[in-house]
C-alpha cells in the first residue's frame, strides 16, 4: 500500500488548537466521521481510546500514530492532524506531540494493519518529511509533504 492511497486533503487538518490527548482524539474522530459515511465519531473515539489504554501510540519526536480496527469499515482510512501547540500524549520519550497520523482499518485486516503502520512509521522516520509537515501552514502542505 502507498501512503498516497490513504491520505486525502479532506481528512487532513493543520495547526488544530487543543490542549489534551482526549480532545485531539475527539477531533480526529470527528474528522473521520465527517468524511466517511461508514463510521461514527463515537465508535472511532472508543476504538482509539481503547488502543491508548493498552499503551500510548506516541512514538517519540513529537509524533503519535493513534490507530484502531473498526467493524464494517471497507478500506483503510488515514487522518493526519497537526496541533498548535504540541500536547502531552504520554509519548515514549515524554515529549509533547504535534503530529498525529491516525489509521483506522477494517476489523478483519490484522496483517494489513501492521503493514500499513510500518509503512507510515517508515515515512515519518524521514527527518525531511517531518520537517516539511511541521513547516506546513495548510492541510495541502501536509498532504504534499507526505507524498
Amino acid at each position: 500500500m502507498d501512503i498516497q492511497a490513504i491520505v486525502s486533503l479532506d481528512r487532513t487538518k493543520c495547526a488544530v488548537q487543543c490542549n489534551s490527548k482526549k480532545r485531539i482524539l475527539e477531533i480526529i474522530s470527528g474528522i473521520a466521521a465527517d468524511n466517511n459515511a461508514e463510521v461514527e465519531a463515537e465508535t472511532v473515539l472508543n476504538a482509539l481510546l481503547s488502543r491508548e489504554r493498552m499503551g500510548s501510540t506516541g512514538i517519540g519526536n513529537g509524533i503519535a500514530l493513534p490507530h484502531g480496527r473498526l467493524p464494517g469499515l471497507a478500506n483503510v482510512i488515514a487522518i493526519v492532524v497537526t496541533s498548535d501547540p504540541a500536547i502531552d500524549f504520554d509519548a515514549i520519550d515524554n515529549k509533547p506531540v504535534d503530529i498525529f497520523f491516525t489509521l483506522l482499518v477494517p476489523e478483519e485486516q490484522t496483517e494489513g494493519h501492521l503493514q500499513t503502520l510500518a509503512l507510515v512509521a517508515g515515512k515519518l522516520s524521514d527527518k525531511e518529511t517531518v520537517k516539511a509537515i511541521r513547516r506546513a501552514s495548510t492541510s495541502d502542505d501536509i498532504v504534499k509533504a507526505l507524498k
